[in-house]
């Protein structure tokens, strides 16, 4: 196969999100997958009870399931994982490593399902067939040589929490907290800065607030593309008369209307359901002063109310009871001026007026977020101005309010719960300590950009991928792609083909997994695994489908094998046993977080999941001063730049073909662009001001101020709906514009929402 490049086609997609769009992009990619015939049966029991659980978003499976539980990328999802193509030996025997480098990412993994593991020979550049045997061998001979804490144990989001915990604990075993994954890239910010300033890091809402709240915040999340199957929840609050109010710098459809797919009559009358009541698109980064704007506004009608001689807005006694540092905040609110905050905000005092009435007249608020706001230089302090919001009327920790970050990946959430974290304050060590006998290490180890920076520095020496295409992901692709190779040791578990696994360090493995949708058959039977979503609930899953190849093993059965082979052997650590009967292992998370997992086997398929637990929902505030913080922003703007005259704020986007940088097909069916992702968005203001024509190819380039020349070419000037000031484009592909240094300041999430660049025509 070759790179596709086309000129592709323009246009608006003037339909709802759902209905036969959707139908047609599922049966788009079946089509391109040629899904095995176990897919269907796949489909028809994904995200219930006692099913699979999908490997796409991390949305929560409810209790009571529709007919169908899969949305269009959640089948897509499935049938990409369930393709009928290979990509076996024979195909590596007929492509250098070097020649499949110039192959898109959709075109590598076309190539089909990962067959055989396999080692990458420098002397003829291709990869070659190995045993498994010889494969654990040597990789744990490898890794014995090195120090462990110049090596990194990345993990991916997909992982399930057994795999998780094994994993996590072969590091702390081997010598390292080098633990970043996937989060690190994404809702890193999120488990940062709520475990700030409320004492939990992750959101305190429930699938069943959704069923009673009175009004809907949403910033920077693309619920129709990224998850899909929140459209259901969103429509019935539409319907009930809940008020969703959307603050994005982009007017994606999923949150403007939906078409039910499910619903006859909404498919066969062309029927749907307006789901934003209001829709403002504040310029990138200006969310921290549209919050400011709301907060304002809140505090200026609660003095009114009070001078009137009526009932406050505000919840003083939550304020007073359960609240640090209101009087600071409520001082740097009364001394931002509005010219400020319309400034940074891009909106008007009259817009952010409405969507403030809006909030006062609610009495239950829950207040919704993703990547739209984490991803920036600033994005925790513009968590915590919406923490502040929702603070000021009671709506954290009861029923029908909360914070609700969405977060990506399936188990992105799980994966840091039982113990994927470069942290040591994070992880129960005293348990670790009783249950396996050893004295775990204390240095805090390497999280995603400190694994980039060490790896460009020459101190890292070896990289294990579990999952994921960590090259891709990550920023500074060029001085990453060129440091790569010095590594001693890369290994690679993965599914199928993918660009990272065509960089290679000197000795350089890939070993092929089984998908969660295929029967995991081990010693003590098929196998059930855990995964956790969005609102910390536990789900178990269960493949059926016949794997891919016969030589696959799973993904806790090959960290098992490297852990055996690489770590003396202990009594208290039993790998085999452990791959045998996963059961054993949840028996050990359990005793390692009894307080999140208390009977965990007897709990697996509890219909909606069972909670781990939220100390934020019942108000307990696990913060330095006891209580929920208050903070002040030090900025208004949260790109961490300052605009000037041809620089513009780019974000990346995905499409609607697309996971993380796992590529579908190249349609963008609801923003109208279809057969190519080489675009750059721009308003036709921001077109004619540029003195740019629609169609012409032009260049970004990086305009940070660090003396670093990063470019990509050869992307076509599109006409689209943005602020002014702004661009936008497709990642990863535009990844390389991004610096290492770019990321939030508190969490070091790259700040992929707000780049800094200049257009070269």
């Amino acid at each position: 196969m070759a790179n596709r490049r086309d000129k592709g086609r323009i246009g608006e997609y003037r339909s709802p999100v759902g209905g036969w769009g959707s139908v047609r992009g599922i049966t788009s990619i079946a089509a391109s997958e040629r899904p095995s015939v176990d897919a269907l049966d796949t489909l028809r029991r994904q995200n219930k009870p006692g099913g699979f659980m999908c490997t796409s978003c991390a949305w929560p499976k409810p209790a009571h399931p529709h007919g169908f539980e899969f949305c269009e990328n959640g089948a897509k999802a499935t049938f990409w994982e369930l393709t009928s193509r290979r990509c076996t030996p024979d195909f590596f025997a007929s492509h250098t490593v070097t020649e499949l480098r110039d192959w898109s990412d959709y075109d590598l993994e076309q190539t089909g399902r990962l067959t055989h593991p396999m080692r990458y020979d420098a002397a003829s550049d291709k990869y070659v067939p190995v045993g498994w045997n010889e494969a654990f061998a040597r990789i744990g001979s490898e890794l014995e040589a090195l120090d462990p804490k110049s090596t990194i144990f990345y993990a991916s989001g997909r992982a399930s929490l057994e795999t998780s915990y094994l994993y996590a604990l072969f590091a702390r075993l081997y010598g390292h907290n080098n633990l970043p994954d996937s989060s690190n890239m994404c809702h890193e910010t999120t488990s940062v800065g709520l475990r700030k300033v409320t004492g939990s890091p992750v959101g305190t809402c429930t699938l069943e607030d959704f069923d009673s709240c009175d009004a809907m915040f949403f910033f920077g999340q693309n619920t129709g593309t990224n998850s899909p199957r929140f459209l259901h929840p969103l429509q019935q609050a539409a319907k009930r008369g809940c008020r969703i109010v959307t603050f994005n710098p982009i007017r994606e459809k999923g949150l403007i209307a939906f078409r039910n797919p499910q619903n006859p009559v909404e498919m066969l009358t062309g029927g749907k359901t307006d789901i934003s009541e209001l829709y403002f698109q504040p310029r990138p980064g200006g969310d921290t002063a549209v919050l400011m704007g709301l907060c304002k506004h809140v505090l200026a009608a609660d003095e009114e109310r009070r001078a009137s001689g009526g009932a406050p807005i505000l919840d003083t006694e939550f304020l007073d009871t359960h609240c640090q540092g209101f009087e600071a905040f409520r001082a740097q609110v009364e001394a931002t001026s509005w010219e400020d905050i319309e400034t940074e905000s891009g909106l008007t005092r009259e817009g952010l007026k409405a969507a403030a009435d809006v909030y006062c007249a609610a009495k239950r608020v829950i207040g919704v977020y993703g990547m739209g706001v984490t991803q920036h230089v600033r994005g925790f302090e513009t968590i915590g101005m919406f923490v502040n919001l929702l603070a000021l009327r009671g709506n954290i920790g009861r029923e029908g309010a909360g914070i609700s970050p969405v977060r990506g990946h399936s188990n992105v959430q799980g994966q840091r719960t039982v113990g994927i974290s470069e942290k040591p304050e994070l992880v129960p060590y005293d348990k670790l300590r009783q249950l396996f006998g050893f004295e775990p290490p204390a240095e805090e180890g390497m999280a995603t950009v400190a694994a980039c920076e060490g790896i460009i520095a020459g101190k890292v020496h070896a990289f294990i991928g579990l999952g994921g295409n960590f090259l891709r992901a990550i920023p500074e692709t060029a001085m990453m792609e060129a440091a790569w190779p010095n590594m001693q040791l890369t290994v690679q578990i993965a599914t199928k083909l993918n660009r990272s696994h065509l960089i290679n360090g000197k000795s350089a493995w890939l070993l092929p997994c089984l998908g969660r949708s295929e029967e995991d058959m081990q010693e003590s039977g098929p196998q059930i695994v855990t995964v956790e979503d969005s609102t910390s609930c536990i789900h178990g899953s269960v493949g059926k489908a016949k794997p891919a190849s016969k030589f696959l093993k799973s993904e806790l059965a090959i960290v098992a094998g490297i852990a055996k082979a690489t770590l003396p052997q202990k009594d208290e650590v039993t790998w085999d046993a452990w791959t045998a009967d996963y059961g054993k292992v949840r028996d050990l998370i359990e005793a390692t977080y009894p307080d999140k997992f208390a009977n965990f086997n007897d709990r697996l398929f509890t219909p909606g999941g069972f909670n781990k637990g939220i100390p934020a929902r019942d108000r307990i505030w696990n913060t330095a001063s006891g209580k929920l913080e208050f903070t002040v922003a030090e900025a208004l703007n949260s790109c961490g730049f300052d605009d000037a005259p041809g620089r513009y704020r780019l974000m990346t986007l995905r499409s609607n073909d697309q996971f993380n940088t796992t590529i579908y097909g190249y349609s963008d069916r609801l923003r109208g662009i279809e057969g190519t992702r080489d675009v750059l968005l721009m308003s036709q203001e921001e077109i004619d001001k540029a003195g740019l024509t629609a169609g012409q190819v032009v260049s970004l380039v990086s305009d940070a101020e660090d003396g670093v020349h990063r470019e990509v070419s050869g992307l076509t000037v599109t006409p689209f709906s943005l602020p002014h000031g702004c661009v936008a484009g497709y990642y990863p592909e535009l990844n390389p514009l991004m610096p290492l240094s770019h990321h939030d300041k508190l969490a070091q999430t790259p700040a992929a929402k707000s780049v800094p660049v200049r257009i070269v025509s």
